[in-house]
């Protein structure tokens, strides 16, 4: 009763907005905190989160404009005539997409205007059980108290501050799609395929350095993972993106010409190098925004090793009422559409007398680079630990998209594997795609997948011809088998 709000989101990001516009839908009093602190480099965005300002819709929009560059290649094949050389102009994208972005900050404060649902700009910590301070950029400080609390604030770059200039010199995605001018010749220690893909995409010269495996930490097995990489970095060493394997950047130097000077240790050669660059951007990692929550303060539990927050099935944390959920929750996955819907849930059961929980099994996702990777439930390995290896089937082909034949396009890394249960009726458990719209191949086949299919009810499905994901309903080679899996003929 003596609480001013039902519900008091810390977080503007996907997760906490669905959480708060669901609570409203039920009647209840809703107010959401959010605040963006600015990046090293003073970089700055308004209401929505990491996937509306610096995340997933930048990045498809520039990864866009990078398949654009490469249609503008196949076009001439086809009949067109394109007066060479194209030029992209940086200045261009980067406006149009950042008025985007703004169209979407704006319609996040009017769907929470039209839903009742109170916006407080400020950054918030806890002062105790119910109450959390707030304070504005100006230093101007408000007590919002609240019934139940949910804490959806996500994650930023990390910086390797080991690093002599990293901090001083050096960009990170939150940057990267906020500049108004060409970031030029780019070297991203550590790994953002998706940037270095686009960057490379538009013209630019990018250089990863990589310690390790490619796109670590996306799927829990690194084995699969490096095959399905390994196809993903080969696609995009064709096409320009140069790889430095085995190197760890030592220091960032800003030379007399306003250029960086990067040296690495090449751990395979034992040698030191140097290159210079317009750019540095570093993609070494997320960590979880909770330093200035005061978590402790009210025994919120977090793990120690990553810093985020540990909750139960229901997003609960160890704090009776106070419930995280998003990126900043322990060992969920770090994607838009599972923070919706655990907020939508979550909103819900505190709300709605439902009792449903978000399923975090067999969520779909995909990863832009310029060849897309698309996949949904286990991988090869995870299966495998699961039900043991003689008891895993794993179909596989090599495939040529029909659009790549005419415009004479290297398919060599276009490959599908799906993991099969070898029982009787062969469940599907996952499905693994390289290739063009990977997302939207993806997607259907993770209903099919979420419904428990089989492998037989997969062959009884009829293809749509000619298109790429009609090659998973004609899968019909194993990996166990040691047969060539390249797709031949129509």
């Amino acid at each position: 009763g003596k609480n001013e709000y039902d519900l008091l989101v810390i977080g503007g990001g996907s997760g906490g907005l669905a959480c708060a516009k669901e609570a409203a839908q039920f009647g209840r009093k809703v107010a959401v905190l959010d605040y963006v602190e600015p990046s090293p480099q003073g970089t700055k965005w308004g209401l929505g989160g990491t996937c509306v300002n610096v995340g997933c819709i930048p990045k498809k929009l520039m990864h866009q404009a990078a398949l654009l560059g490469s249609a503008l290649k196949d076009a001439q094949h086809y009949g067109w005539n394109i007066a060479q050389p194209v030029h992209h102009t940086w200045s261009v994208m980067a406006q149009a997409v950042q008025n985007y972005v703004k169209s979407l900050n704006w319609g996040h404060r009017v769907q929470l205007q039209d839903k009742k649902v109170k916006y407080f700009n400020m950054k918030g910590s806890f002062s105790d059980l119910h109450t959390v301070r707030g304070l504005t950029k100006a230093g101007k400080e408000t007590i919002v108290t609240a019934e139940n609390i949910v804490i959806a604030t996500g994650g930023r770059p990390k910086y390797p501050t080991h690093i002599a200039g990293a901090l001083e010199y050096g960009i990170t995605s939150d940057d990267l799609f906020w500049l108004k001018e060409s970031p030029g010749k780019t070297s991203s220690p550590d790994v953002s395929l998706e940037c270095a893909g686009f960057l490379t995409g538009i013209g630019l010269d990018t250089t990863v350095m990589m310690r390790s495996i490619p796109l670590r930490g996306f799927d829990q097995v690194s084995m699969n993972y490096q095959q399905m990489a390994s196809l993903v970095t080969e696609h995009m060493e064709s096409y320009g993106t140069k790889f430095l394997k085995g190197c760890s950047p030592t220091k960032v130097e800003k030379l007399k010409s306003n250029k960086l000077q990067v040296t690495w240790k090449n751990t395979d050669l034992g040698t030191e190098e140097t290159d210079s660059f317009d750019t540095v951007m570093w993609a070494v990692g997320r960590t979880p925004d909770t330093k200035t929550l005061n978590l402790d303060a009210v025994g919120v539990k977090t793990n120690s090793e990553t810093g985020k927050i540990i909750v139960d099935a229901s997003e609960a944390t160890s704090v009776p009422h106070i419930y995280a959920i998003g990126d900043i929750t322990e060992g969920r996955p770090e994607l838009t559409p599972t923070a919706i819907a655990a907020g939508k849930l979550l909103a819900q059961r505190l709300f709605g007398k439902s009792s449903e929980l978000m399923d975090y099994d067999n969520v779909p996702t995909t990863v832009f680079t310029p060849l897309e990777y698309g996949c949904v439930g286990l991988s090869e390995e995870a299966a495998m630990q699961l039900y043991g290896s003689d008891n895993i089937e794993v179909y596989h082909a090599y495939y040529k998209p029909l659009e790549f034949t005419v415009a004479e396009r290297d398919a060599t890394q276009c490959y599908m594997k799906m993991v099969c249960l070898r029982e009787r009726e062969q469940r599907i458990l996952g499905l693994h795609f390289i290739g063009p719209n990977a997302g939207e191949v993806i997607q259907g086949f993770a209903l099919g997948i979420k419904c428990g299919a089989t492998y037989p009810q997969l062959m009884k499905t009829v293809g749509i011809h000619p298109t790429c994901a009609e090659e998973i309903t004609k899968l019909h080679i194993t990996k166990r088998s040691g047969l060539d899996a390249t797709v031949t003929g129509c």
